[in-house]
């Protein structure tokens, strides 16, 4: 026998022939099974709760015993609340992607009855241009030398290196 023919019939028969397991490997690839699970996050409305509220009638109280707290009020307007759903799934790198994201906006007028109901969803979603800087902190900056040359005379080798160890007892402060 070669040598070729030995080594080759001492591996597993997979390696011998990888067209079926490579095939195996493809299928297992494309199921549902292998896909991360979605993730519900946030507070989603029952929409037949939704649809008892009516504007102009239900008040705060109404709106909180049917829904509950809201997710948020509007920064600079407390008469808005904002109950916000999402739903996520894991992609590569385990980083997070939004695949859906519902917002009901509830309006009240100053006496605290509702004036109105939006929906909202990506579609609604404002696009938010992130900088991508640093600010400085005085005092962060470091040169080669102070790196280098940083920790030269702070210890000594006849230097204790605990307040204890200092000047005899440690104590009668």
């Amino acid at each position: 026998m070669t040598g070729l023919a030995a080594s080759s019939s001492r591996l597993p028969s997979w390696l011998r022939h990888p067209l079926p397991a490579l095939a195996a490997i493809l299928v297992l690839a494309g199921c549902s099974a292998i896909e991360p699970p979605t993730q519900m996050r946030g507070h989603k409305v029952d929409e037949d709760f939704l649809k008892e509220l009516t504007p102009g009638t239900s008040t705060r109280a109404d709106v909180t015993a049917l829904l509950g707290s809201p997710t948020i009020k509007a920064s600079f307007d407390d008469n808005v609340w904002l109950y916000i759903s999402s739903v996520t799934r894991t992609r590569i790198a385990r980083l997070p992607a939004l695949d859906s994201q519902d917002v009901i906006e509830l309006t009240f007028t100053e006496g605290g009855t509702l004036k109105d109901i939006r929906r909202r969803n990506l579609d609604d979603a404002a696009s938010v241009a992130v900088v991508d800087r640093a600010t400085p902190t005085p005092g962060s900056e470091t040169t080669l030398l102070q790196q280098l040359f940083g920790n030269v005379g702070r210890l000594s080798p006849g230097m204790p290196t605990s307040r204890a160890g200092a000047g005899g007892s440690g104590g009668g402060r």
